[in-house]
């Protein structure tokens, strides 16, 4: 229940990135092959190691045990996010099926006229949320974020998040007072574990069905039908 305070109206919302707000056509995991290609001269397909909702650090440490056969050492993963991050924009720009998602380009600007902090939750490293957000020109409506560059553990960086919105009022925000949307049902179980609203939205590969199913308090077809409380 949000608080009080502020009638039902959320003081914070947090998004996802991928499949969220856009779908970037494939480019983040071009852009890691390319950086494996580049540095190893090993063909690396994230797809068959990874799954939805991982960080871009997990996502790099996975693959790379898979393809070269042992763990990365610090220099390693180092090289690795350096070149996923040097490729990743030339990716997102040359990708012919980058979209931005249903309801992202009206919701975005209502929000924040309306008064609400706008902030990013992701598990991609900083530099890739926001290289994924360029090309659409959304990055100007997010103050704030908790990425896969703070923490692998979801949970931990939607909280990071939170803390930072605290940071931005001079006061604390009730994670209650926060809605989290994203695509996934990892995106939910931060929420959750953050204390607080899980929205899903199903414009990812889970069905409304899914996202219930996990547990969302919400669940939106697309970012056009309206968020809980606004």
């Amino acid at each position: 229940m949000m608080d009080d305070r502020h009638g039902d109206r959320p003081v914070a919302v947090l998004f996802d990135v991928d499949e969220t707000l856009v779908s970037t056509g494939g480019a983040g995991a071009r852009a890691w092959r390319s950086a494996f290609a580049e540095l190893w001269e090993v063909e690396a397909d994230i797809t068959k190691y990874t799954t939805a909702g991982m960080t871009d650090p997990e996502v790099g440490r996975i693959t790379f045990e898979h393809v070269l056969g042992r763990p990365p050492d610090d220099r390693d993963m180092a090289r690795l996010l350096a070149g996923y991050l040097r490729c990743l924009p030339e990716e997102v720009a040359a990708s012919p099926g980058y979209r931005v998602l249903p309801g992202v380009e009206s919701l975005l600007p209502r929000l924040v006229a309306e008064g609400v902090l706008l902030g990013i939750t992701s598990g991609g490293l900083e530099a890739g949320a926001h290289a994924k957000l360029a090309r659409a020109g959304l990055n100007r409506f997010f103050s704030f974020g908790g990425y896969g560059s703070d923490s692998n553990e979801r949970i931990e960086l939607t909280r990071r998040a939170i803390e930072r919105a605290d940071q931005i009022h001079g006061h604390p925000v009730d994670p209650q007072d926060t809605l989290v949307v994203g695509d996934t049902p990892l995106d939910i179980r931060a929420a959750h574990g953050a204390g607080a609203v899980a929205v899903g939205v199903a414009t990812g590969r889970y069905s409304v069905e899914e996202l219930r199913a996990g547990g969302a308090d919400h669940v939106l077809r697309t970012l056009e039908d309206p968020l809980p409380g606004i």
